[in-house]
């Protein structure tokens, strides 16, 4: 038989879904996700907008196959360092998961970043308090109930847009987004539907969906069975200091029964956005937001009693009081993140301002044998990677005796632009088949390239045939 037990915190007995209304909590908690919250939108807000050596902070410029992230310039060849980023990523979150439990969830996440530091205080200023918002929802239908529900969805509409707006400038940079704004949609039908159907999104999300995509949709709620044990800290109730549970009575004349600290007020739960009750363990929509744990200590601070029966703790601490941070799963992710930090920190300190290659030009043959001379035409391919121009020399460094003629060399090349340049050398018949060295030097920055490149010619056999 199912119970209310088993039955997630916004959903009904029948299934149908129970629409939350968390209650405001202030604490230090809260004020250290506020910051957390203002640092996170500002950093996504600023990213397309702030110049950083003559480009965006942050642009990912699909079309053209360049991405700018602080100053540097990266193309698709340099596609394997996002690789390293990724696993970067995905390994940081193993650990911090194992560590902290869902702390991605409540404090960094963009959904709930987003929904508690911009949707939800635009709720509470125009609903007004949880218990204003829940009678507005039982009340029937007025001009008040009307405005106020047009109001919310307007503002969050405008905010929904602006954030797709911000999304679009990390594609197509904030000068390219304001020409497409004044051209009209027409001009850029592809850009204004992604941009439009992510703004439809972000309102749907934000409006009706919410707390859903976290314990619905979101597959990681689910994955955090794999990654937790029991040494796991999680936001918990310390069931053995607050059991048995009650309300505070004054009783002057009579003997009251023992009871935990926990006066069973509810605040916990009032105030969790996924509607659970921390007192029944862990949870899988637990999203670490600590919102619990600022409510009870406001709570306890009220009754003069201790702080502390809800915050951080493992399984095994609240089971024995004894706490295991260095184990083997928290070692190991540990290691992996620190392995692909320190490779992905030396990938880009090693990481050349150009690119350049050489190879024998196309179309030609490989050798060309006049008299006594041999000739060879290579190309070299420049390719400047620096957010701004730069001056490149070309130089070939072959044996002595060897005529060599460079299209272009000394050139100009903006940021990621490339090149082509011609290069020939000839040497004598006897000195065919060796090797000389093509040198590319970034006259801006001082950085050289040695290109090694092995001359052909004729064989020994055909050499000596008359």
């Amino acid at each position: 038989m199912v119970t209310r037990d088993d039955i997630l915190g916004s959903m009904k007995a029948d299934g149908s879904r129970v629409r939350l209304q968390p209650a405001d909590v202030r604490g230090r908690f809260m004020n250290w996700r506020r910051a957390a919250f203002t640092a996170l939108i500002a950093f996504y807000v600023a990213g397309p907008f702030i110049p950083v050596g003559g480009h965006p902070m942050i642009h990912l410029d699909v079309a053209r196959r360049r991405f700018y992230f602080f100053g540097q310039t990266f193309n698709a060849q340099d596609f394997w360092l996002v690789l390293l980023l990724a696993l970067v990523f995905v390994f940081g979150l193993l650990l911090v998961t194992a560590w902290r439990g869902r702390v991605w969830c409540g404090w960094a996440c963009p959904q709930s970043v987003f929904l508690e530091g911009v949707y939800r205080p635009i709720e509470r200023f125009i609903d007004g308090s949880r218990e204003q918002r829940l009678k507005l929802d039982a009340a029937p239908w007025s001009p008040l109930k009307v405005f106020k529900r047009v109001s919310k969805f307007v503002v969050f509409l405008v905010v929904s847009a602006a954030i797709a707006h911000t999304a679009t400038a990390l594609f197509v940079s904030p000068r390219e987004l304001w020409l497409m704004i004044n051209e009209g949609p027409a001009e850029h039908l592809e850009a204004f539907l992604l941009t439009v159907g992510f703004t439809a999104l972000l309102q749907f999300n934000f409006w009706w969906f919410r707390e859903q995509f976290c314990v619905v949709l979101c597959p990681y709620g689910r994955l955090q069975s794999v990654l937790h044990d029991k040494d796991s800290v999680t936001v918990a109730y310390r069931e053995a200091r607050g059991e048995p549970r009650g309300k505070l009575v004054k009783l002057p004349t009579l003997q009251a029964p023992p009871r935990g600290d926990c006066v069973d007020c509810n605040r916990c739960v009032v105030v969790c956005p996924t509607g659970i009750d921390i007192r029944k363990g862990l949870q899988m929509e637990c999203l670490a937001c600590t919102a619990c744990i600022d409510a009870c200590d406001d709570v306890m601070d009220k009754v003069h009693r201790p702080r502390g029966l809800i915050g951080f703790a493992s399984q095994r601490e609240l089971a024995t009081g004894a706490r295991k941070t260095l184990r083997p799963r928290v070692v190991v992710y540990a290691g992996l993140f620190v392995i692909a930090l320190v490779t992905l920190l030396v990938s880009l300190t090693l990481r050349t301002p150009f690119e350049a290659n050489v190879v024998r030009a196309r179309g030609a043959m490989p050798f060309v044998v006049d008299g006594e001379r041999v000739t060879n035409a290579f190309e070299v391919h420049l390719f400047n990677k620096q957010p701004e121009e730069a001056e490149f020399s070309i130089a070939v460094r072959a044996p002595a005796g060897a005529n060599v003629v460079v299209g272009t060399p000394v050139l100009h090349l903006g940021s990621l632009e490339d090149a082509r340049i011609p290069v020939s050398v000839s040497v004598a018949r006897f000195q065919a088949n060796t090797e000389f060295t093509v040198e590319v030097t970034d006259l801006t920055s001082g950085s050289v390239r040695q290109l090694p490149m092995r001359f052909m010619g004729p064989t020994s056999a055909q050499r000596s045939s008359p």
